[in-house]
């Protein structure tokens, strides 16, 4: 079975948003994102269905017409072609487990 510490796994860089895959396979793919204050992932769809998890920090999500804040063991789900994307709020490094599956 594998498993991942995602503390050894989290990397920041000044000028980019670091993202590892963790999983890729066609049932399922999980990717890890560490964003640091004020970097963004920029809204986005996708045919896929999306939940993303806050593994630290806190920072603004957009999913839809909406846009929140979401902190640490917050979930975020998104249905297929909805625009979803982050923002690590100032101040605040921001870590997120992206686990995307397929539509049937």
């Amino acid at each position: 079975m594998e498993t991942f510490d995602l503390k050894k796994l989290i990397k920041f860089y000044p000028n980019k948003i670091s993202r590892e895959m963790l999983f890729d396979k066609p049932e399922m793919r999980i990717a890890l994102m560490c964003l640091e204050p004020g970097q963004k992932l920029d809204p986005h769809k996708a045919p896929l269905r999306l939940l993303m998890y806050v593994v630290e920090g806190r920072g603004t999500f957009t999913v839809g017409d909406e846009k929140f804040e979401a902190n640490e063991k917050t979930c975020v789900p998104c249905d297929p072609m909805v625009p979803h994307g982050f923002t690590a709020d100032k101040g605040e490094r921001l870590v997120v487990m992206a686990v995307v599956t397929p539509v049937e």
